[in-house]
């Protein structure tokens, strides 16, 4: 199987390809024409899943670009005010208009005629999204879209002042990589401030994103929105016990292995135990990793490693930055965190971060650039749904495109030493992660079967999740006011509900992926690519039996699977 990044738009075939969507006028007559279209065999059935797949695509990329450009600029007002009109002015016809064509495939006599191994998991994620809709919640889910939204706009104006100067909070970690321990000290204590600035807002936003989203599920026949999400996320292969599980073995197989790491660090700044402002530090005499001084450095860095798994894979990086659909640089009034945005027409995606010249933003970009990837292979999938693959498969890709990379790190790191530094981080942060997700994704559900509570009664569920999975290497002391709202920080949390646990599975996914590939390069890099190139026509276990590994993130699987990082970062460290 061969792919070619250099992909081509689609070509409208129903829609007008003058046709730009300023109002729900513009959509509103393609619906009423597929609503009217009379079907009347399998020939015309499948017809008119390519058109709907067209007038999808088409809504698609114009929502993606309006939430593209107001992050990429949270301080222009009009593109705020293009981003908010989407949700309340056209999203809520969209949604109705669309549940209304999935009632009518559902309804059609001859959906018996389609092939099962073709269109199975598409009618299945249809057959789920008619079951949860309800009239009611349109307006609430617009009005929960532009909520959400706020957290970025709160966070990108947080900044703080360093020897004069102004940074952003991304820009500012890199002096916590510093070996000057007082430097870290001011700058950590600056930005935990800063954080606490708009604590109270924070919270107030919880609050209200809290209300609408237990609406919404009570409207849908739910008891609480967590049962409501998994339903609403498609979690057909695992549930809330799996989730719970995946804690306990967390806590028991990986919280050891981050006490050691941690303590490690310790011994090297000749620290009994760390203090928050420690964990990323160097000891005196070594440098911060400095890999990449710009976002176009990044960029051409990036291209040159993706060139070492195979042309196809810097060809895309190439592809996206000739389009200039890479947004990398961290500046004042962007927002923050990073993404992959695929296109549903253009196909090829955009890429949005914000570097600072750190090694994790080295990371940030393989990961960003293998759902890159993810999107080019599925590109010429016929229907839009098919490309609509689940966040376990996303993750996937990303994660373990972050593996692949690492031998090839060469182009970022020339030092020998540095390369090797860079590689243990990588190996440890795959392993210190791990709690981390098992905090926020516990947290999530206790907030949300849980309606109606505290401010203080959250902080105190945020801080019993943070003292079952903490290591015990680090010292909060004196820090207990910002580490008690640390949940403000995980925009996650806000925008995406429950999106969060996927990179736990996925992170276990990406480990097998990488001794695949220590097996056999060439056969791991091929299996990677075959099963992202289904996009989301086969369930998740054939989807990872495809890849060549087990959907397994049970307690003996997550034991073996630690155990290999820790026995290859071993190999890194000196």
């Amino acid at each position: 199987m061969t792919f070619n990044a250099d992909i081509k738009k689609i070509d409208r075939k129903f829609i007008p390809k003058s046709l730009a969507v300023n109002a729900w006028a513009d959509l509103q007559p393609y619906f009423e024409q597929l609503l009217q279209q009379e079907i009347n065999n399998k020939t015309e059935l499948e017809v008119w899943l390519e058109q709907v797949s067209e007038l999808q695509a088409v809504i698609s990329e114009d929502a993606c670009w309006r939430q593209i450009k107001m992050t990429c600029d949270t301080t222009d007002a009009a593109l705020e005010q293009s981003y908010t009109f989407w949700c309340t002015d056209i999203q809520p016809h969209v949604s109705e208009a669309s549940n209304e064509l999935n009632n009518k495939l559902l309804n059609n006599e001859n959906l018996k005629e389609l092939d099962e191994s073709v269109y199975g998991i598409y009618l299945r994620s249809v057959r789920n999204a008619a079951a949860l809709f309800r009239t009611e919640n349109i307006a609430l889910q617009s009005e929960e879209n532009v909520l959400a939204q706020q957290f970025g706009s709160i966070s990108s104006k947080m900044t703080v002042e360093i020897n004069g100067q102004t940074f952003t909070m991304q820009q500012a970690v890199k002096f916590l990589m510093q070996s000057d321990r007082n430097l870290r000290k001011e700058v950590f204590d600056k930005m935990a401030k800063r954080r606490l600035e708009d604590k109270v807002e924070l919270d107030e936003l919880m609050n209200k994103l809290i209300g609408l989203r237990h609406q919404i599920a009570l409207n849908a026949g739910f008891e609480n929105y967590r049962d409501y999400k998994f339903a609403e996320l498609g979690r057909f292969d695992y549930g809330v016990a799996d989730c719970e599980a995946f804690h306990t073995a967390v806590k028991k197989y990986i919280l050891p292995l981050c006490d050691k790491i941690y303590f490690e660090k310790a011994k090297k700044l000749q620290l009994d135990k760390l203090a928050p402002y420690d964990v990323d530090a160097e000891p005196v005499g070594i440098e911060p990793l400095q890999p990449f001084k710009d976002g176009l450095e990044l960029s051409n860095k990036s291209v040159a490693v993706f060139d070492e798994l195979g042309s196809f894979f810097g060809d895309c990086l190439r592809k996206m930055k000739a389009m200039q659909h890479l947004d990398l640089d961290s500046r004042v009034g962007k927002a923050p965190g990073g993404y992959n945005c695929p296109l549903a027409e253009t196909g090829v995606p955009f890429i949005f971060m914000n570097a600072a010249g750190t090694a994790d933003d080295v990371v940030t970009m393989m990961h960003e650039g293998g759902h890159a990837i993810h999107s080019f292979v599925c590109h010429n999938l016929s229907l839009s749904g098919f490309k609509e693959y689940p966040m376990e498969m996303a993750e996937l890709a990303s994660m373990s495109m972050e593996l692949f990379t690492m031998e090839y790190w060469n182009h970022f790191y020339d030092n020998p030493t540095d390369l090797n530094r860079a590689k243990a981080e990588e190996l440890e942060r795959v392993l210190t992660i791990l709690p981390w997700i098992a905090i926020v994704d516990k947290f999530q559900h206790w907030i949300y079967t849980n309606h109606g509570h505290s401010i203080e009664e959250r902080t105190n569920a945020w801080k019993s999740s943070l003292s079952e999975f903490s290591t015990q290497a680090i010292d909060y002391n004196g820090y207990e006011l910002s580490r008690a709202s640390g949940w403000q920080k995980q925009l996650h949390i806000f925008e995406v509900p429950f999106y969060y646990i996927e990179y736990g599975i996925a992170q276990l996914g990406a480990i097998a992926m990488w001794q695949q590939y220590q097996d056999n390069k060439q056969l791991a890099l091929d299996n990677y690519l075959k099963a992202l190139s289904l996009g989301y026509t086969k369930d998740l276990k054939t989807l990872y039996s495809t890849a060549g590994i087990a959907f397994d993130f049970s307690e003996d699987n997550i034991n073996k699977l630690s155990q290999f990082v820790a026995q290859q970062m071993s190999t890194y460290q000196s």
